[in-house]
Order: structure tokens, then C-alpha cells, then sequence
């Protein structure tokens, strides 16, 4: 053997494990692009479902802090009660189905009952053999086209 072809036989053999070693490198960059690409993927899906959230949490403190109408009624004593609106929204034309209505219903006050957050007004409600004082009234309002449904306590 000559010695003068060992330094190119050398190279040959540095060629072939430079060679195996980019193949390799090329290998585990493109791992490690499709491991980013899928970090990235999730991140993103993950940052969308916080927006989602955060806008369901904000839609939802609004919904809270919506002004409402909270109406109740009251025995105060006799046949007299009252209408209050516990809510922090006015009811303005207050209406009552009147089919469900007592043989005496009148609410004090003429025109149309309208209640601001926090007032109340006083109403007649008495009963006969043929229409007692029902368990509940059903009232509408301005903004709210289905009837709702105010639980009458007994009297006293």
C-alpha cells in the first residue's frame, strides 16, 4: 500500500461521517420545526380559548350589571298590599292580567302604574266565593312582553 493515498482515503471516510452527520442534523431540525410548529399551533388555540372566555366573563359582568326589574308584592294588613320594585330598572306601565285578577283590584292612584328602582304603591286585592285572592298575580311592563309571574303572600 502507498502511503500517499492514505490522506485521501482519510478524507474520503471524514467526507462520509460529515455527510451522516448533516443527514442526522437535517433530521432532528425537522423535528424540531414540527415540534415548534405544533407549540405554536397549540399556543394559539390556547390564546383563543382565553379570548373566548374573557369575552364570555365580560359579557356576562354586563349582563349583571344590566339594570332589572324586580317586582314584588307585599300584605301590609287587611286587604291591602303592596307593589314594590326591588329592582334597580323603573317599570313603567305596569299591566296585570286580568283574567287571574280577584273580584277587588285597584291599585291606588289613577293613570298608569309605573314604579322607579327602589318605590312601591298600594293596592287594594279582596276576594268572593267565585274569585278568590289568587296565589300569584301575573304582570307585564314596558320591555317585558311576557307576562311574570309575583308570588301574593297569605294574609297575616
Amino acid at each position: 500500500m502507498d502511503w500517499g493515498d492514505t490522506p485521501a482515503w482519510a478524507a474520503f471516510v471524514l467526507s462520509g461521517v460529515a455527510l451522516w452527520v448533516s443527514i442526522k442534523a437535517r433530521q432532528d431540525g425537522k423535528r424540531s420545526a414540527d415540534a415548534s410548529e405544533r407549540s405554536a399551533d397549540a399556543a394559539e388555540g390556547a390564546l383563543a380559548d382565553q379570548r373566548r372566555a374573557e369575552a364570555e366573563r365580560k359579557q356576562a359582568e354586563l349582563e349583571a350589571a344590566r339594570p332589572r326589574v324586580e317586582l314584588a308584592v307585599d300584605h301590609v294588613n287587611r286587604d291591602l298590599y303592596r307593589l314594590r320594585n326591588d329592582g334597580t330598572a323603573p317599570a313603567m306601565n305596569i299591566v296585570f292580567e286580568e283574567e287571574d285578577l280577584p273580584y277587588v283590584f285597584r291599585l291606588r292612584g289613577t293613570g298608569e302604574v309605573s314604579l322607579k328602582g327602589g318605590e312601591a304603591i298600594d293596592f287594594l286585592m279582596a276576594g268572593s266565593s267565585g274569585a278568590p285572592v289568587p296565589p300569584q298575580l301575573f304582570a307585564k311592563w314596558d320591555g317585558q312582553d311576557e307576562l311574570v309571574p309575583l308570588r301574593v303572600p297569605p294574609k297575616r
